[in-house]
């Protein structure tokens, strides 16, 4: 109520200097003649005293009276002028109206009436909001790198997993449902992975189990009866499938396996008071979980992706979660150092949160384990240089495992790529030329990539 009374007061007080005159009373200008005749008459006077005292002649007065007495005649036979009216009520109301609907017509063109206020307290939520943004700058940077990695070589199905998982992290549903499915038709089709798209699927759906998410589910629990995001999402689909008992029953059995100190405990008691409220039932106890560990993970081994089972938390509780999946992983694998699945795969959770050094270890650990096969240190490799800007010199651990994977296949587009970036850094300009013409050779012409490694060719001159 307030902005429009102060926009009022603002259109009176610029109008009002333009219609006031305009308002006022009639007013007739001075009349001439009146003044004219005046002086006439003055002056015959004046020729009577000088007449008097002899400064005129008899014969000079007469002349001098009878010539004024012309002057007086022709200013009474002189038309009067008119009175000038300058009030106008009707056109004061017309520049009024026009000034007060011209501004209103021009704010609601480039104004926003319709936005809403922003106190200092929302200022200040938005500018936190806007500060836990840059934490997932460096995934950020991770998952953009493996876009462009993923656009030169698409049938890498461990690139779609990794890019699904950080862009799951970021919040990304639409891109990580796709990342999926890419990963799971080029043939990685564990348990997990299937938990993680059929999550990715809910998450895209704005909280509903659709059909295709159902199903996907559903394959991950076949795969693996204990996977808890499977089993939750799977209670939440019963649940909106009105089978508010049978939704109750599988999220008890799931608080059942899971640590008393996790940071799922809350969401799924309330997800359970919330199937009980619909059901018309009273809201059960909640069961016990198991033995609680520092990090607040269960004793049992789900995959990383469990920590999506926290999506719908604070960004803060989520991040933690994630890390405590994480680091129970880590914790199982040093009692089982010959699992290499396993350490491929903390190698990938390492990655997605941006812990490059670790990722590194995870890796090289996993290749000890089959030291014929390549994939291990290149990833190895990758994941010390993700993020890193080409003027930043490469670290020599990642170069190392660069010229290992070099000497197994020479052909890596991924180790030409880098090895001729670390020469062009060393100012080896043949080397970097000769690694950058052998991978162009492998590129489609018309790509991006190639155009991306002739302007590197370029650069480098003649």
């Amino acid at each position: 109520m307030i902005l429009p009374l102060l926009l009022a007061t603002l259109i009176f007080t610029a109008v009002l200097p333009i219609v006031l005159p305009m308002l006022r009373a009639v007013r007739a200008e001075p009349d001439r003649r009146q003044f004219d005749k005046a002086v006439y008459r003055d002056q015959l006077a004046e020729v009577g005293r000088d007449l008097a005292r002899g400064v005129l002649t008899e014969a000079e007065a007469t002349g001098a009276r009878l010539e004024i007495q012309r002057r007086l005649l022709a200013a009474d036979a002189s038309p009067s002028r008119q009175l000038r009216l300058n009030r106008s009520p009707v056109l004061a109301a017309c520049v009024a109206l026009f000034a007060a609907l011209g501004s209103l017509g021009v704010y609601l063109v480039l104004g926003a009436p319709m936005l809403p206020d922003m106190p200092f307290a929302s200022r200040a939520a938005e500018e936190a909001r806007a500060t836990g943004a840059d934490d997932h700058r460096g995934l950020r940077q991770a998952a953009e790198t493996l876009e462009k990695k993923l656009k030169a070589n698409p049938s890498d199905p461990d690139g779609w997993l990794l890019y699904a998982r950080a862009t799951t992290v970021l919040g990304q549903w639409d891109t990580a449902a796709d990342a999926y499915r890419r990963a799971i038709a080029l043939g990685r089709t564990g348990a997990d992975v299937y938990a993680a798209y059929g999550e990715a699927l809910v998450m895209q759906a704005h909280g509903t189990v659709t059909p295709n998410a159902e199903e996907a589910l559903s394959t991950a629990l076949k795969g693996d009866p204990h996977n808890q995001p499977a089993r939750f999402y799977l209670a939440l689909a019963a649940n909106q499938a009105g089978e508010g008992r049978k939704a109750i029953d599988m999220l008890q059995s799931l608080l059942a396996d899971l640590p008393d100190n996790s940071p799922m405990r809350p969401e799924i008691g309330r997800r359970i008071d919330a199937a009980a409220a619909e059901a018309g039932i009273a809201p059960p106890p909640l069961a016990r979980g198991t033995r609680s560990t520092a990090s607040g993970a269960a004793t049992s081994d789900p995959a990383p992706d469990t920590a999506n089972l926290a999506a719908q938390m604070p960004p803060a509780d989520r991040q933690a979660m994630i890390h405590g999946m994480v680091e129970r992983l880590a914790t199982r694998l040093q009692s089982a150092p010959d699992d290499f699945d396993g350490w491929m795969r903390l190698g990938r959770s390492y990655a997605v949160l941006g812990e490059r050094d670790k990722a590194a270890d995870a890796y090289e650990h996993a290749a000890k384990l089959k030291p014929n096969e390549t994939e291990p240190p290149l990833r190895a490799a990758e994941a010390l240089l993700t993020g890193l800007k080409p003027s930043v010199p490469m670290p020599p651990r990642a170069v190392a495992l660069l010229h290992k994977v070099e000497a197994a296949s020479p052909d890596q587009p991924a180790v030409l790529w880098y090895l001729g970036l670390f020469a062009a850094q060393e100012r080896r300009r043949d080397t970097a030329r000769h690694y950058w013409t052998r991978l162009l050779g492998q590129l489609p012409a018309n790509s991006e990539e190639a155009t991306t490694v002739k302007a590197a060719l370029d650069a480098l001159g003649k």
